[in-house]
């Protein structure tokens, strides 16, 4: 880990709060042990335990988002701070600080724009069942949907180059922030890399701010906005086969009795089977269009995200530099 993070990069840790008061000052500790040279950011969301005190005399930098919801406190610290290296993680004590340096030598090594701390024994341990459902639930519908690049979109436990979170335009306000960020890699067919690490059990007085039925139902909404922004065609595709399917029910026993009288006995119901089938039509032509647009912004958000400095030269490591730039760097330490 020294030799790979020789040059002192700038990471970042960041811990988004909401009446956290009972576990940030361990965590805020943990991380200045884990990583000594990191600045840690809490960003206080209208807690009102004392978290904000609590992680200030832990030694951390304090800051505030009005706006409730973790995707707005999100968004705040990816434009605020300035990093080579972000370490993302909640404030509630079940990730391990000491983690971070493995999740950080992988980006490293690997040279991803993300890598995420999947969450072992989630399904079991949860808070609640219906969370561990939801996990399970979700998960499989973002393989079906989105691709199999990850297995667990719900950590909050990650650590990202400075590329992605600048580029990542997080317009998620609660918890489906994970989502976006999973898809935006996903959709931009960004280096990922999966850990999987402990996760533990909040500790007596510290308890979870996740709805498994309202959050759910937002979570829900979220991969489906999301689907109709990265696959339009896929979507559109879907509606319009409900809709004519809709309207061939409709449509068959009136053509049926036509068929053997000649006449068209239901003329409502037949007009109402052509409305449906026009629908239908009109959806599938909406999808094809509105692809054409979601790759053309696909392109755009590429070119953008390879715009951005892939790593300062604090950041390389020290076998990747020339020759003259080591004895340089050599000198400097010296």
């Amino acid at each position: 880990m020294t030799a790979a993070l020789h040059g002192d990069p700038k990471i970042a840790v960041l811990l988004p709060c909401y009446n956290e008061a009972a576990t940030i000052e361990s965590v805020v500790r943990g991380f200045r042990e884990a990583l000594p040279g990191a600045r840690i950011y809490v960003y206080d969301n209208n807690s009102t335990d004392g978290t904000a005190l609590k992680a200030m005399l832990a030694g951390a930098e304090v800051m505030r988002e009005r706006r409730q919801g973790k995707g707005h406190v999100v968004r705040r610290m990816f434009a605020d701070i300035e990093a080579d290296i972000y370490v993302m993680a909640d404030g509630d004590g079940t990730y391990s600080a000491a983690d971070a340096e493995d999740l950080i030598r992988t980006l490293i090594t690997e040279r991803s724009d993300m890598v995420v701390g999947t969450r072992r024994g989630v399904h079991a341990d949860a808070g609640r069942q219906g969370h561990a459902a939801g996990n399970r639930l979700f998960n499989i519908l973002y393989r079906t949907i989105f691709g199999r690049d990850f297995t667990d979109i719900f950590s909050g436990y990650r650590v990202f180059s400075r590329r992605f979170v600048k580029s990542f335009p997080a317009v998620s306000g609660g918890f489906e922030i994970e989502t976006e960020m999973s898809v935006h890699a996903s959709r931009l067919k960004l280096p990922v890399t999966e850990i999987e690490l402990d996760y533990g059990r909040r500790p007596e007085g510290s308890h979870s701010k996740l709805s498994t039925f309202k959050d759910g139902a937002k979570i829900l909404w979220m991969f489906a906005m999301l689907m109709k922004e990265t696959r339009p065609f896929a979507f559109f595709s879907a509606i319009s086969s409900g809709f004519m399917a809709a309207s061939l029910i409709f449509m068959a026993p009136v053509l049926l009795a036509y068929f053997q009288t000649g006449l068209v006995d239901r003329m409502p119901t037949w007009i109402f089977s052509l409305v449906l089938m026009l629908i239908s039509i009109l959806m599938f032509t909406a999808g094809l269009i509105l692809d054409s647009v979601s790759r053309a912004r696909s392109e755009q958000l590429r070119i953008h995200y390879m715009n951005l400095p892939l790593r300062s030269e604090a950041f390389e490591p020290i076998a990747a530099r020339k020759p003259a730039e080591r004895r340089r760097a050599s000198k400097t330490a010296a």
